[in-house]
C-alpha cells in the first residue's frame, strides 16, 4: 500500500507550485540590487531566523526520541542538499547555460526521485505506470520551455554549468528521500534546522566568493524579506509536511507545476506573451500527474476501491 495521500496534500503541492513559480519574478527584481550568493544567503538566513523564532515557541523540540548518529548525519544531509547545495549551484550554473535549461533540470527532480525512492523508501516502489506518468509530465515541461533549452550557448563553462544545475536537482531528490526516512520529528523544527544548516554553509561561501555583505537599498531589502518568508520559510515548511505525509514521489509533482506558474506570472505581471505551447504542455503535465497518481486519485474519489 502506498503512502496515504490526503486532499490537503494536493492543496499543499498546488500552493508550493504556485509559490515557487512566482519566485523567479521576485528573484529577478532582487538581483538588480544584490549579488547571487548574497541573495541566497539572505533568503536562507532570514528564513532560518523566522522559523527558529516559531520553533522556540515549541521549546526547540525536534526528534521525539534521542537521535542516533545516523539520524543526525541524515539531518545534516537534508539541510545541505535541500538548501545550500541547490541555491549555490543554480546561482552559479545559470550564468553559463541557456535560461530554459535550469527549468528543465528542476523538472528532472521527479525522474531522479523515482529510482531513489524505489530502493530507499518503503511503499514507493517504481512501476511502469509511475515512470510513464513522470516521463509524460517531464516532456510537458520541455514542450513549455522549448527545445532551445538544450541548445548550446557557446560558453566554455556551459558543460560545467549544466552539471551544476543537474547536481542541484539531484540534491533536491536526495534530500526528499532522506527526509522521508527520518524518524518521528517536529515539522517546524525540521524546517528550521534545514535552514540553519543551509545558513552555516551559504554565508561563509558568499564571503569567500563575493566578498563582504553588499549595501542594499530599501526596495531590495523588502524583496529579500519577501523571498525569505514566503518561498523559502513558508514553502520549506509545506515541503516538509508533504514529504513526511505523502512521500518524496508525490512531492516531486511540484517540479512540473513551477514552469507553468512562472510563465503565467510572467504574462500577468511582466506582459510577457503566453507561449502557444502552454495548452499542450499543460495537458501533458496534467496527464502525467493523473497517470502517475492514478491509484491515489481512485482511493480519494472511490474510498471502497482497493486498486493500487
Amino acid at each position: 500500500m502506498g503512502p496515504n495521500v490526503r486532499p490537503v496534500d494536493w492543496l499543499m503541492i498546488f500552493l508550493l507550485g504556485m509559490t515557487w513559480g512566482g519566485t523567479f519574478l521576485v528573484q529577478s527584481l532582487a538581483l538588480r540590487g544584490i549579488s547571487p550568493f548574497w541573495l541566497a544567503s539572505a533568503r536562507i538566513g532570514f528564513a532560518a531566523l523566522f522559523l527558529a523564532g516559531i520553533w522556540s515557541l515549541r521549546g526547540f523540540r525536534l526528534f521525539e526520541v534521542r537521535p542516533s548518529l545516523r539520524d543526525t548525519l541524515k539531518l545534516l544531509l537534508v539541510g545541505i542538499c535541500s538548501t545550500a547545495l541547490p541555491f549555490m549551484l543554480l546561482s552559479w550554473g545559470q550564468q553559463y547555460v541557456a535560461s530554459g535549461f535550469a527549468g528543465v533540470s528542476m523538472a528532472a527532480v521527479g525522474l531522479l526521485v523515482l529510482p531513489l525512492a524505489h530502493f530507499l523508501v518503503p511503499h514507493e516502489r517504481l512501476n511502469l505506470r509511475k515512470f510513464l506518468g513522470f516521463l509524460i509530465g517531464f516532456f510537458g515541461v520541455v514542450v513549455l520551455i522549448g527545445f532551445q533549452a538544450f541548445e548550446s550557448s557557446g560558453n566554455p563553462l556551459e558543460t560545467a554549468g549544466r552539471i551544476a544545475c543537474l547536481t542541484a536537482s539531484a540534491g533536491y531528490a536526495i534530500s526528499s528521500v532522506t527526509m522521508r526516512n527520518l524518524p518521528k520529528v517536529d515539522p517546524i523544527g525540521l524546517a528550521a534546522m534545514t535552514m540553519l544548516i543551509g545558513t552555516c554553509v551559504v554565508v561563509p561561501t558568499a564571503f569567500v566568493v563575493e566578498g563582504p555583505v553588499p549595501k542594499t537599498d530599501a526596495t531590495t531589502l523588502g524583496l529579500l524579506l519577501l523571498l525569505a518568508l514566503v518561498p523559502t520559510a513558508g514553502a520549506n515548511l509545506l515541503r516538509v509536511l508533504v514529504i513526511r505525509s505523502a512521500g518524496p514521489g508525490f512531492m516531486s509533482l511540484t517540479a512540473y507545476q513551477v514552469p507553468v506558474w512562472a510563465v503565467i506570472f510572467g504574462s500577468v505581471f511582466l506582459n510577457e506573451p503566453l507561449p502557444a505551447s502552454l495548452v499542450i504542455a499543460l495537458a501533458l503535465i496534467l496527464s502525467g500527474v493523473a497517470i502517475s497518481q492514478w491509484g491515489t486519485l481512485r482511493r480519494m474519489f472511490s474510498p471502497t476501491s482497493r486498486l493500487p
